[in-house]
């Protein structure tokens, strides 16, 4: 089937058959068609980039993230994410010998567990997830807190910074607070919220 294109100013022509891939690449470059406009949320670029999710546990209930970037090598590699020193920045300053003023952070804790396999527990969360958040104590910058158990084998999980801290308290656990940072957004609450394009296999977690 022969191909069409009208122009403002002359009429309808036909073109010999095959041309119409050629006339379609001259008009993405010289204007004859036209993009169609974005009238919907979010970006108006149609990519998208696959990351891994990793599950963790907040308040009992499982939140799902990504780990981009990290102030320590190590971690980076670890985590195989971008090493990046400048995060350590976020972390608030320790006030001086003399009684200096203390800057605040803009980190959050999380808890990771050294000699037990078990997914990171956070200290806050989006409630819910998305431009709607209202828990100011969230961000995606954590400061890296060791969790190790005393004895591995008494070693549960925990689900809640709460729970990390009783087994501190009852000397069933150490902590270590670091001064590693990372930027782990939180993407996905289930019910409580995902950020807009965020699928898990096109399901639910």
């Amino acid at each position: 089937m022969p191909t069409l294109c009208r122009h403002a100013t002359t009429r309808p022509y036909r073109l010999p058959p095959g041309a119409g891939l050629l006339l379609l690449a001259a008009a993405l470059i010289t204007g004859c068609a036209t993009p169609v406009a974005n009238t919907g949320p979010g970006p108006a670029s149609a990519e998208r980039a696959h990351l891994p999710l990793l599950r963790g546990w907040f308040d009992g209930k499982e939140v799902l993230y990504v780990t981009t970037d990290a102030s320590d090598a190590e971690v980076a590699r670890e985590h195989l994410a971008n090493h990046v020193p400048q995060l350590a920045h976020a972390l608030a300053d320790v006030p001086a010998a003399t009684g200096g003023s203390r800057r605040p952070g803009a980190t959050s804790r999380v808890y990771g567990s050294t000699n037990f396999r078990q997914p990171s527990v956070f200290a806050s969360a989006p409630e819910p997830v998305g431009h709607a958040n209202r828990s100011a104590a969230y961000s995606p910058l954590w400061q890296l807190v060791n969790v190790t158990w005393r004895e591995p084998l008494q070693a549960r999980v925990l689900r809640s910074e709460e729970e990390v801290l009783d087994a501190a308290d009852k000397g069933f656990v150490v902590l270590e607070v670091t001064r590693v940072v990372l930027n782990c957004p939180i993407v996905h609450r289930g019910g409580l919220g995902v950020l807009p394009g965020v699928t898990v296999d096109g399901r639910k977690p």
